[in-house]
């Protein structure tokens, strides 16, 4: 953990994020959790709630922007799914964690001997702290580019696997009603060296295939299986 009253070694998150910070007090900022701004009161002039707070707007505007521009004109119901999906715990500390923000992170010694740097609702809020203070620095059209680059793939996917989609619940509560049983997910295939697998799912209902499908994660590859069985089921 970064001594009391010391300067963090911040050089990595400004060539992770491409960007170097006028204000470079605004990242420190981001980067102190309220644990540690607890226990340095003398040093930390403030922790990073605030620019979080701040962070979760501007990151919701651009979700929002970026895909009521896109040519095919999504609904309502489709963005603000899409949207809550993007700004979850899970896809912010995943972003968070490519960008190695949690060893940068200034936490309080209780935070630090918990394991704080690799908790999710920790990292998520701290992502939401650095978008916020670009914002603050570098504008929000610039701040858009940089966010570009990290959620763009992720908001790509997102509609094309149809992963905000809850495909998987839809599933469950129609064979319920129409079956009075539960589906079963099975892994029948595993390709590719382990950063780059691919997982094949087919999903049972009575023994019966009804889907089969491939993603990047599991949890993609069972989505879409659930989709095409709830097809097949139509």
């Amino acid at each position: 953990m970064t001594a009391p009253g010391a300067t963090p070694d911040i050089r990595g998150i400004t060539e992770s994020l491409g960007y170097v910070f006028k204000d470079q007090g605004l990242l420190e900022e981001a980067i102190t959790h309220k644990s540690y701004y607890h226990e340095n009161r003398e040093t930390a002039h403030s922790n990073n709630e605030r620019l979080e707070f701040l962070g979760d707007a501007v990151l919701g505007l651009f979700v929002v922007e970026y895909l009521f521009l896109q040519e095919k004109q999504y609904p309502e119901s489709v963005l603000a799914k899409v949207k809550s999906y993007l700004v979850s715990e899970t896809v912010l500390a995943d972003i968070a964690a490519s960008l190695c923000l949690g060893k940068y992170l200034l936490l309080g010694k209780g935070e630090e001997t918990t394991g704080g740097r690799d908790k999710k609702s920790i990292l998520a809020d701290a992502l939401e702290s650095v978008i916020g203070a670009l914002y603050l620095d570098a504008g929000y059209e610039n701040t858009k580019s940089i966010l570009l680059n990290f959620f763009k793939e992720k908001i790509d996917s997102a509609i094309q696997s149809g992963e905000f989609f809850d495909y998987k619940t839809e599933l469950q509560e129609k064979t319920q009603l129409l079956y009075g049983t539960l589906p079963e997910y099975k892994v029948i295939r595993q390709q590719g060296e382990e950063h780059k697998r691919i997982f094949t799912v087919a999903v049972y209902l009575n023994g019966e295939k009804l889907g089969t499908a491939s993603g990047r994660r599991k949890k993609e590859a069972e989505t879409l299986a659930a989709k095409k069985a709830l097809e097949e089921i139509s």
